[in-house]
């Protein structure tokens, strides 16, 4: 919409030097009536053309159209009512004070702890003695400068010092894997969704009056709970895999989803594997100080006979995961604006996701009971064959298929 806006502020201004009055307010509706609904409003900010005029340039091109021309009126240069700018040269100054992001801060403000909408700085302007309305505020705060700006994150607070040390350790294994033939897969859990006829972000085409309605309060329901999709990524072959759980998001539902891609895809893609290797976030059910997370990959290095190589992402860096935007981000395209109904729905939307390269997924339901809160004991700890790299042996190690031996 800014990007239309700038266009037709352009074409108007390249044409204002030859435009008499009525030409000016006939470009302009002409302009707003391609545009279409909020037209005016658009080409009002864009060209300084006001509102009123804009409406009766428009009735004009109406009786240019039945054939009936009304010549329309053209005053004299200089002629008409005055900007109230014109009247009120402070009008701009006090209102970019108002809207500056010192103004929160400053004790004396009537706006200190407020939403600075159009609507309150024209009240706050009118307190101070300006005859302002809210649409004026908005045509000033476009002059000046202004637009409507959401936040937008890119503070990531500390990071780790060894940070970009890890991320090219963690690459530098990825590399040596690939080269190597060997499987490779980034794992993670995706935001747990509650299961039922709720509002799903987003937009889809569907007759004009008729939208998909939805609950209006996002109550758990009882009999249909919420599901964890965890999901295993193969960039690869750039494959996914996504176990839809309906209990608890530990580390044992963790590596049976796991354990359940090597069994349905991971074997058949490599036959002649030797390892494992996995990145994964730091935190989570996945945690690299999760203990249970380790004792259950000993168990299934053992089933699959194969080394298992863990490296872990850095603190406070999982977006940074590639399971993130190579599969997570298509599944939420993919069902976005569809209610999630039901176990099947989900299901469904997960394994038709598909994307430009050719990403596949499969999913399956997976209502095994994964309890929480279950304790590794320091005995269990001791039987894992855990060798811990010479680089930072807590984010990266390997557990091998045999066990520790008991003394």
């Amino acid at each position: 919409m800014v990007q239309i806006e700038e266009q037709v502020a352009e074409r108007f201004h390249s044409l204002a030097g030859v435009l008499d009055e009525r030409m000016r307010r006939l470009l302009a509706a002409a302009e707003a009536k391609v545009l279409g609904r909020g037209g005016v409003s658009l080409v009002a900010r864009a060209t300084g053309v006001s509102r009123r005029a804009i409406h009766v340039g428009q009735g004009e091109l109406q009786q240019e159209l039945r054939g009936s021309p009304g010549g329309g009126r053209i005053r004299r240069p200089g002629g008409g009512r005055k900007r109230t700018t014109s009247k009120d040269p402070q009008l701009e100054g006090d209102l970019g004070r108002l809207v500056e992001t010192t103004t929160r801060g400053d004790p004396m403000s009537p706006l200190r702890w407020t939403c600075k909408s159009v609507r309150r700085l024209a009240e706050d302007l009118r307190g101070s003695g300006h005859v302002v309305s809210h649409q004026l505020v908005a045509e000033l705060l476009a002059k000046l400068g202004y637009s409507l700006q959401a936040n937008v994150k890119r503070h990531e607070g500390e990071s780790h010092p060894d940070r970009n040390a890890q991320f090219e350790y963690l690459n530098q294994q990825v590399r040596k894997f690939l080269a190597e033939g060997q499987p490779v897969i980034s794992v993670d859990t995706k935001k747990k969704e509650l299961v039922g006829d709720f509002r799903n972000s987003g937009r889809e085409w569907r007759p004009k009056g008729q939208p998909c309605e939805v609950r209006v309060y996002d109550f758990l329901i009882p009999e249909l709970g919420r599901v964890s999709p965890y999901g295993i990524f193969d960039p690869a072959l750039n494959h996914g895999w996504v176990s839809v759980g309906t209990d608890h998001d530990t580390a044992a539902f963790a590596v049976a989803s796991i354990r359940r891609w090597w069994q349905s895809m991971g074997q058949g893609s490599y036959p002649q594997a030797q390892r494992l290797l996995i990145t994964a976030d730091g935190g989570g059910s996945n945690g690299s100080r999760v203990r249970l997370w380790k004792t259950e990959l000993q168990r299934l290095a053992r089933e699959m006979g194969l080394a298992i190589t863990v490296c872990h992402l850095p603190p406070g860096t999982s977006k940074w995961n590639k399971i993130e935007h190579r599969l997570f981000s298509f599944i939420s395209q993919n069902w976005r604006s569809k209610p999630l109904s039901s176990h099947e729905v989900i299901v469904n939307l997960i394994a038709a996701t598909t994307n430009r390269k050719g990403l596949k997924v499969r999913c399956e339901l997976d209502t095994g009971k994964y309890p929480a809160g279950v304790k590794v004991t320091d005995q269990e700890m001791a039987q894992v064959n855990l060798e811990r790299h010479s680089f930072h042996g807590d984010w990266n190690y390997t557990i091998h298929p045999s066990s520790i031996p008991t003394l």
